[in-house]
Parts: structure tokens; sequence; C-alpha cells
């Protein structure tokens, strides 16, 4: 079975980039410029989230994922965060990220996080 990513980002051409990148590598990937999908996680079980810091909404990604990380049904979800942020390696750990990614990427590196965390 192919393994699920929950893909949220703040800019629509990153967005594109990557959901095509990743279903190319064999992901099913389910994108959105806003948070929406983080409230249907328990109906997607994603293997992975790849999540902007910069997000729409009330909350940062940081913040959702330190969420996610301190609940117990969600604890064990992969989560990445990716930004352009200078100090985003700091804030992915202090939000218990398993990953980061920086913008821009490489590809090739960004597809060997996704593996890595899936």
């Amino acid at each position: 079975m192919d393994k699920t990513v929950v893909l949220i980002q703040d800019n629509e051409e990153i967005l594109d980039i990557m959901d095509e990148v990743l279903t190319d590598e064999g992901f099913e990937v389910i994108s959105s410029l806003t948070p929406e999908p983080i409230e249907k996680l328990e109906e997607i079980e994603p293997d992975v989230l790849i999540i902007d810091d910069h997000i729409q909404g009330k909350k940062s990604g940081s913040e959702v994922i330190a969420e996610l990380k301190s609940d117990p049904s969600t604890e064990n979800l992969a989560a990445v965060l990716t930004s352009t942020s200078f100090d985003l390696p700091e804030k992915a750990k202090e939000c218990s990220a398993d990953d980061y990614i920086e913008k821009p990427f490489d590809i090739d590196h960004m597809i060997d996080i996704v593996k890595q965390n899936s």
C-alpha cells in the first residue's frame, strides 16, 4: 500500500511542485493551502505530515506539530516542518518535529526526508 503524505504549504507553487514530486515517487499526497486536513488525520491516517511554519490560520505549523506531538493519539505521526526561516532547525527541535526541510529546498533532499520518515 502506498504511503500517504499530508502536505500543507503557504505557497501554491511550492505546494504543486512538492505534490507532483511526491506523487511521482509513489506517495499518495493530500495537499492543501490551509490546515484543514489536520482536522481529518484520523480519517486520512497519513504516514507523514509536511507542514509549512507560515500556514494560513490561527496557528503556525510549528504550533500544530507541537500539539500533535503532545497528543497520545498522534504523537507517533512523523511530522516535518518546512520554512524559509533561518532558525528552522531550532524551531523544528522546539516543536518536536521529526525533521525539517529548508526552503528553497533541494528536491532529492526533500524526497529523502519524506522516505526516511514514512
